[in-house]
């Protein structure tokens, strides 16, 4: 089995938040490491050498947070400024993430037609995140679709229901190595539909 660390950044935790069900989901899923980084670090202290460790030890990284201004959190943004630095994660002698696999999970308040070109932000969604897939990449990570809910705070509980169920499939199957990597990577983004339409053997539309 792989290894699973979820870095889960919130700063604005709610009791009624997506984000904070799909955080309580993840950490009941074993064998996944999950680490809450605002909790660990409410003064952006970040203990460089233990993040290290905790990448070094763990084969699938999960950054799950919501969308801030069109980046990561704060905390987020810090951690891979001051944790992935020139010698560990890049440069010649510095590829220690080589061959990992990454995933964001990420919840928007836009809607998809918000990320189009003809939306209000007025680019695909997929222009938001590539400072962080680049990131990935440079560091010789393989940089999976992200697992996105667009209009986090405005879906019908049926829908924020099924996306927070479909959370824990996506860490089993990431940690089982059960998860078709070649048939999820044709995506630029994946939905909780897509991702049950995947396990089913089906390429989503």
């Amino acid at each position: 089995m792989a290894r699973v660390l979820v870095l889960f950044a919130h700063p604005a935790q709610r009791p009624t938040s997506i984000n904070l069900s799909m955080a309580r989901r993840a950490q009941q899923v074993a064998g996944v490491t999950f680490v809450d980084i605002y909790a660990e670090y409410p003064r952006f202290d970040i203990d460089i050498e233990r993040e290290q460790r905790r990448l070094l030890d763990h084969d699938v990284i999960v950054f799950q947070f919501p969308l801030f201004w069109y980046s990561t959190p704060a905390l987020l943004k810090q951690w891979q400024d001051l944790v992935l630095e020139y010698g560990f994660a890049h440069g010649p002698h510095g590829k220690k993430l080589a061959g990992k696999l990454a995933i964001a999970c990420i919840t928007t308040g836009g809607s998809v037609r918000d990320y189009s070109h003809e939306g209000g932000n007025k680019h695909p969604f997929s222009m938001f995140i590539l400072p962080l897939r680049q990131t990935i990449e440079l560091c010789g990570m393989t940089f999976l679709p992200p697992f996105v809910l667009h209009a986090a705070n405005h879906v019908d509980s049926s829908s924020a229901k099924t996306h927070v169920d479909t959370y824990p499939i996506l860490l089993e199957g990431l940690r089982d190595g059960s998860l078709d990597i070649y048939a999820l990577g044709r995506h630029d983004q994946v939905t909780a539909r897509d991702l049950a339409e995947l396990a089913d053997g089906r390429e989503a539309n």
